[in-house]
């Protein structure tokens, strides 16, 4: 069993930064692809970001590109995301995934293990 803590949301205002960080507790997740995904009022659960197990492939969606950084530290069993140029379309809550596979995949029923998430809140 995997337990996942997200922590870093909060309010910040247009063009500022955030980073989001997901505490694992329960399994070393080197082996996992870790991935982050966010889901607005209303709005179904979509995938942000993902990193595969040892962090030498990473994937995001095109609406982040070049403003947010998936990474990874394995010997604190955290994943990070941080956040750069924030819009307030990115105003969602955020949560952290994982799943015991190699390759990163962006639907979230591939991922088994889930955190409770974390708010992020872009003012304009």
């Amino acid at each position: 069993q995997v337990q996942l803590v997200e922590s870093g949301g909060g309010l910040v205002q247009a063009g500022g930064s955030l980073r989001l960080s997901c505490a694992a507790s329960g399994r070393t997740l080197s082996s996992y692809v870790m991935g982050w995904f966010r889901q607005a009022p209303g709005k179904e659960r979509k995938f942000v970001a993902g990193i595969n197990g040892s962090g030498s492939s990473t994937n995001y969606a095109e609406s982040v590109k070049g403003r947010f950084t998936i990474s990874r530290d394995n010997a604190k069993n955290t994943v990070y995301l941080q956040l750069n140029s924030l819009k307030p379309e990115d105003t969602a809550i955020y949560y952290c995934a994982a799943d015991p596979r190699w390759e990163v995949v962006t639907g979230p029923a591939n991922y088994r293990y889930w955190g409770r998430g974390t708010q992020v809140t872009v003012s304009s």
